[in-house]
């Protein structure tokens, strides 16, 4: 199936082609003719499979073709209502080119950054309002956001808004929205608190469903690394030694952990920033443009934090914690391998998480390739001084290795971690 079959009208069929999109996704051709037809949809897809799409489309061309847009104040037509602040500025920076040959505007607004710029966006107008929950309430609160003109409305990762203890907030939003709308709500998964949720807000709803939560794409190459808690920075940096890591998405547990294992690596010159909560939005912003920019090798996240980081062609993962939820770990391996490209998940598994690993197995109904060949293997027992001695020494072999290969690379004209001639 093409995007030309799903009758988008001309404006957005060449914005597509600017975009370089030719063929829909799954849940893209599934659900946009049903949002088309005016139905209410309940959702079920993972990150990555283009679900921003699948709403946006269809919500753009219902508003720009519906009716001529009269000059003057714009009153806010279509909200999508998001978790976190990153996701909003790509739903946003997706609408805005999807809908860059209609005259449709859209804004967003977030906290963490000062509201003014948001102020003056919603005064000049808006079409389409992507927004986080604490935010809007705010400005709903100060009488500069009315939402009783609202004809379109998405409730994007509720999963995740649940997660994040949303609940009353998404209410309090929705009990302001007029009754005559139509829904769209969009879930990972859908287990029984979403599933009652999803029936407060949706009306006759279609529902369906691509990739469970419970599935990895196969273009996804997985690994998992046993070791010992006190070896995974020399893991780690043994890993980073292959200068085919250039652009590695590193999940910690915590932010504290986020935050010293990126002083680890930037003292080792290995460039690596960390974005978590405590990170003001500027910093996150910046950490994350570098990143896809070349700058940054590593970017360090926590699982809340990297929700809506969407990089083209990033292919490697890095699990240096095992998350204690197996569906965590299907999110996270879901930042690469996109739109059909390869990917690499590498996993770093110390004794207590072993556990860990084995619910993910189970959920994934695969295993997970073990590499047994590293210098780091897992033991249950410390080592003795002649073993503490050996370590020592293949230690600093190895680093010095490193730093002749980086030193050479350097002399060679590419920067450490990429390859020549890429």
């Amino acid at each position: 199936m093409t995007f030309e079959q799903l009758e988008l009208m001309a404006p957005i069929q060449k914005a597509l082609q600017h975009e370089n999109y030719t063929h829909p996704t799954p849940i893209q051709a599934k659900a946009i003719p049903k949002v088309l037809e005016g139905h209410d949809l309940l959702a079920s897809a993972q990150t990555g499979t283009g679900k921003t799409a699948a709403f946006a489309l269809p919500i753009i061309q219902k508003l720009a073709g519906d009716r001529p847009i009269k000059k003057g104040f714009r009153p806010v037509r279509g909200l999508i209502l998001t978790p976190t602040r990153e996701l909003a500025l790509q739903i946003n920076d997706s609408l805005k080119a999807y809908g860059r040959f209609t005259n449709l505007r859209s804004a967003v607004i977030y906290g963490g950054v000062k509201q003014n710029r948001q102020v003056d966006a919603l005064r000049h107008g808006v079409d389409i309002l992507v927004a986080t929950p604490g935010r809007l309430l705010d400005l709903m609160g100060q009488g500069l956001v009315r939402l009783e003109r609202i004809e379109y409305f998405v409730l994007d990762e509720a999963d995740r808004m649940l997660d994040m203890g949303f609940i009353h907030d998404i209410r309090r939003v929705i009990a302001t929205l007029p009754k005559e709308r139509q829904s769209l709500f969009f879930s990972a998964t859908l287990p029984d608190s979403i599933v009652e949720l999803s029936r407060t807000i949706l009306t006759r709803p279609v529902k369906v469903a691509v990739d469970p939560v419970s599935s990895t794409a196969d273009t996804i190459q997985q690994y998992v690394y046993r070791t010992n808690k006190d070896k995974k920075n020399d893991l780690l940096l043994h890993l980073l030694e292959d200068p085919d890591l250039d652009q590695v998405l590193l999940f910690s547990r915590t932010k504290h952990g986020a935050d010293r294992i990126a002083r680890k690596l930037n003292k080792q010159k290995i460039r690596a920033a960390a974005i978590h909560g405590d990170k003001s939005q500027n910093q996150r912003q910046n950490a994350l443009q570098e990143f896809k920019n070349g700058k940054v090798r590593v970017l360090v996240a926590t699982d809340i934090a990297s929700r809506g980081i969407d990089i083209d062609q990033l292919k490697y993962v890095v699990n240096f914690d095992i998350p204690n939820e197996a569906e965590t770990y299907v999110h996270r391996i879901g930042r690469s391998g996109r739109a059909g490209e390869e990917g690499v998940s590498i996993s770093l598994c110390e004794p207590e998480e072993n556990a860990y690993v084995k619910d993910i197995e189970k959920l994934i109904s695969r295993k997970i390739q073990e590499v047994q060949d590293h210098p780091y293997p897992q033991t249950d027992r410390p080592m003795n001084a002649a073993e503490r001695k050996e370590f020592e020494k293949e230690k600093n072999r190895r680093k010095q290795e490193f730093f002749a290969r980086r030193k050479q690379q350097r002399q060679g004209g590419g920067r450490p971690g990429q390859r020549r001639g890429r």
